[in-house]
């Protein structure tokens, strides 16, 4: 069903291609989306193609295939597909590999999935995205009712529900869908973007930005790849193996026309002349089926700020939420590197510079757990930046607050997070 709809989206496009001399500009980008729905078609031909279907009890067949390179639907007595975590078991038993880490708690500055690596492993060499430290947008989807459509979104196309889903809240479609996701501010010039998905390899996640689809730049992303594609820029790349996740964590970074796109870590797009729309909404399209749902979740969309040193001089504190930890856990994850590169740049090209290292939380789960998690993490931080990075100990030190000191109310889902975050105060 999805190969057809597509092919009939191709149709139609071609026969608006007539209008190429009155409407160049619906024919350009007409010619674009038969392109891709083109390449889509041959993707999910290929990716068919290079699966192999292997009963959840037949650990010899699913670790063949995987040794082969091949992809693996893992299926029941029936033939019908298991639930993602009976594959993600199957797989793990058949191939020896470690289960995901849990999923992320309420209350943490936490990365969307564990990977059990030390310090600065599992990015790219070239990953330095730093997310934006004023939050504009953010969902996780657990204030939604299960079954219902999410409240703060708009439907486009399609049809979608929120699920709970590998222990948190999710929204999922069986079908090829657009949501809107309504701003209350127009999109500044410097923004990120950072949204999980779960999709079948064969197909993109698309994200427009701003109002219009009009001559602007998209950014298209999938398990396996990712990049920025419209108004005449192109460029994207695939991941490695290594940096693939039951889970994909994608993200956007734009400055101006300068925009950087992310999938895991891997730094996937840098295009310094594009065109991301500046409007009062976010379009988020995805294609999924019964066998193989596409689910998005954790969204946060923030405005990026002044420089560390500017915004520390300024005030005398300045919040960081890409410093990022396992869930429940002080354990700094790789993740964090850019943002921690940039603190202890800033400390090199300041030695008289000192810092007391904060850690706060929001006011979900326990306060007492809360406090003592916050502590730990602040001191996290500060033992990172002694040892890998060489900054003297005398220079830094740390305190943790709990939820007793937030930054704005924790009433929505934008002030918890703004709320969770760790702050650099000049001592």
């Amino acid at each position: 069903m999805k190969v057809r709809a597509l092919i009939r989206s191709a149709v139609i496009g071609i026969l608006l291609t007539g209008f190429q001399t009155a409407i160049p500009n619906i024919s350009q980008a007409q010619g674009g989306l038969i392109d891709r729905v083109k390449q889509k078609v041959k993707d999910k031909a290929e990716a068919d193609a290079n699966t192999v279907k292997c009963a959840v009890t037949d650990t010899a067949c699913i670790k063949k295939a995987v040794d082969e390179g091949k992809s693996v639907k893992v299926v029941d007595a029936k033939g019908k597909p298991v639930s993602t975590s009976d594959s993600t078991k199957a797989l793990n038993a058949a191939t020896g590999a470690t289960p995901d880490a849990p999923a992320a708690t309420p209350n943490a500055t936490t990365a969307p999935q564990g990977s059990g690596q030390a310090f600065g492993d599992g990015v790219a060499a070239n990953y330095d995205f730093v997310p934006g430290d004023r939050v504009i947008f953010a969902e996780d989807f657990t204030k939604d009712n299960v079954g219902d459509f999410p409240r703060r979104l708009k439907l486009k196309t399609g049809n979608f529900e929120v699920v709970d889903w590998k222990g948190q809240r999710a929204v999922r479609s069986t079908a090829y869908g657009t949501l809107i996701i309504p701003l209350l501010e127009t999109l500044p010039s410097r923004f990120t973007f950072e949204a999980d998905y779960v999709g079948n390899d064969g197909w993109n996640m698309d994200v427009a930005f701003g109002d219009t689809d009009d001559e602007i730049t998209q950014a298209h992303f999938s398990p396996g790849d990712g990049g920025l594609e419209g108004a005449g820029v192109s460029s994207a790349s695939s991941v490695p193996d290594d940096a693939r996740r039951p889970i994909t964590h994608l993200a956007v970074m734009a400055d101006g026309d300068y925009a950087k796109a992310y999938v895991n870590g891997v730094r996937v797009a840098n295009v310094p002349n594009t065109k991301l729309g500046r409007g009062k909404a976010i379009l988020i399209t995805v294609t999924g089926d019964r066998d193989t749902p596409a689910y998005i979740t954790n969204i946060r969309i923030a405005a990026g700020g002044k420089p560390l040193y500017d915004a520390l001089m300024a005030n005398g504190r300045v919040a960081t939420h890409g410093i990022l930890f396992d869930s429940g856990s002080d354990r700094v994850r790789g993740e964090s590197k850019p943002t921690l590169d940039q603190i202890a740049a800033m400390l090199a090209a300041h030695p008289d510079l000192s810092l007391t290292i904060e850690g706060h939380t929001d006011n979900a789960g326990n306060a007492g757990s809360n406090q003592s998690l916050s502590e730990r993490r602040a001191a996290a931080v500060r033992q990172t930046l002694i040892t890998k990075y060489g900054i003297a100990a005398s220079r830094l030190t740390s305190k943790g607050f709990g939820a007793t000191k937030p930054a704005v109310s924790n009433d929505t889902p934008e002030g918890r997070q703004q709320n969770r975050r760790v702050e650099l105060v000049r001592a």
